[in-house]
Order: structure tokens, then C-alpha cells, then sequence
């Protein structure tokens, strides 16, 4: 592992060097797909049964990759999206699948805690982001600062698992020179209510991870 570059700054070589390779991991439409790494279509789920349950919401997607799921929550009724990701071939992929939804898409190249966000949305998602941040609170606090008064967040944090966990630290840390982070329920829930979302939702779809919904009161 290199010992010059920090954690974000490996994270951002390794997305913008296989950004094709990631959004392939997104095509969950493929039994062996939705069979092998059902994570990913639970996150997807549940951010659109959280933009569904408001009307026309305002949705920002931080880490948003290729747009895969911001194509979904489109057309689960959100009004506006704004997509941010550090990775410009990230965007680029996202430009060409979010481009027939129009003006009510945004996308920014750009570092999520100093992006000229102004604004407050109903939905924040967060989803495939937290596995890569050492900072998590920073990005929750952002996050909480941008979440509208009766907005959710949509969150999804990987757990160590002593079968998967061993194999993911292989790949992506020793092999691809990437750091990741794990998470358990008492510290997300501490970071949640330390964030300032007084309402916290932890479900438990598998044993690798949780998905997490919270709502800003």
C-alpha cells in the first residue's frame, strides 16, 4: 500500500480508474447479479420507496458514481437531482444515462464536504459512499446541514463479515491500494444522533452491512 497519498486521495485514483469496472457491479438486473450481491438492489429499493413516500421530492445523491440509482429515483417522481462525485469519468458516465431527464438533473464533479451546495433536499442518499470515507462524521454533518426539515437520509454502511470481510480487504486494500471502513450498529447510531437526525432507522439486510434511514424532524 502507498504510504505518500492519503486515504481520499487513493479512493479517488481508484474510481477514476476503474469507473467502467464499478458501474458493471450496478447492472443488477442479471440473476447471478441480483443472486450473488442482493446488497445492491436492497439500496436500491429502499431509496426509492423513500423518494416515493414524499411528493416530487428534491434528491441529492452524494457519491453518486454513474447514476445508476439517481436514474431509478427519477422515476420514482423526484422533481430535481443533483448527483456529486469526486470522479469525472463517474459523471461523464452519469451525463450520458441521467441526460434524457433534463433540467431536472444537476451533477458536479466535486469533493461533497467544500461542493457549492446551497440548497436543502428531501432525500439524501448515501449509498456504496461510507465503505471509503475515515472521516464519516464530516460527511453526516454535511449531510444533516442539507437535509431538509422533514427529509430522510439513505444510508448504507458495510459490517465486517469473517467471510466477505477478509475478501474485500484483499481487493480493495492490499490489491488495489484502497482503503475501506467497517461499521456496527451502536457506533452508526451514536454517528447518526451525534450528526443531529433525531430519528434513526438501522436495518440489518445481511450479515455484510446495514442499510440506515434517518429523518431530520
Amino acid at each position: 500500500m502507498s504510504g505518500s497519498a492519503t486515504a481520499p486521495q487513493r479512493v479517488r485514483k481508484r474510481f477514476t480508474a476503474k469507473a467502467r469496472q464499478f458501474d458493471d457491479l450496478y447492472e443488477d438486473e442479471r440473476p447471478l447479479v441480483r443472486l450473488l450481491r442482493p446488497g445492491l438492489f436492497r439500496r436500491r429499493q429502499l431509496a426509492v420507496e423513500t423518494v416515493r413516500s414524499h411528493t416530487a421530492p428534491s434528491v441529492l445523491d452524494v457519491g453518486c458514481g454513474s447514476g445508476r440509482i439517481g436514474e431509478f429515483v427519477l422515476w420514482a417522481g423526484a422533481s430535481q437531482y443533483l448527483g456529486i462525485d469526486f470522479s469525472e469519468p463517474m459523471i461523464e458516465l452519469a451525463r450520458a444515462r441521467l441526460g434524457r431527464f433534463g433540467d431536472r438533473v444537476r451533477l458536479l464533479t466535486d469533493d461533497f464536504l467544500t461542493a457549492p451546495v446551497e440548497s436543502q433536499y428531501d432525500v439524501v442518499l448515501a449509498l456504496g459512499l461510507f465503505d471509503y470515507l475515515p472521516d464519516p462524521e464530516s460527511f453526516l454533518a454535511r449531510m444533516f446541514m442539507l437535509c431538509a426539515p422533514g427529509g430522510s437520509l439513505v444510508g448504507s454502511f458495510p459490517a465486517w463479515s469473517p467471510v466477505k470481510g477478509p475478501i474485500r480487504k484483499l481487493r480493495y486494500e492490499w490489491i488495489g491500494d484502497c482503503p475501506i471502513f467497517n461499521y456496527d450498529r451502536g457506533g452508526l447510531e451514536r454517528m447518526l444522533r451525534g450528526a443531529g437526525f433525531p430519528s434513526v432507522e438501522i436495518l440489518s439486510p445481511g450479515r455484510s452491512g446495514f442499510l440506515v434511514r434517518a429523518h431530520r424532524h
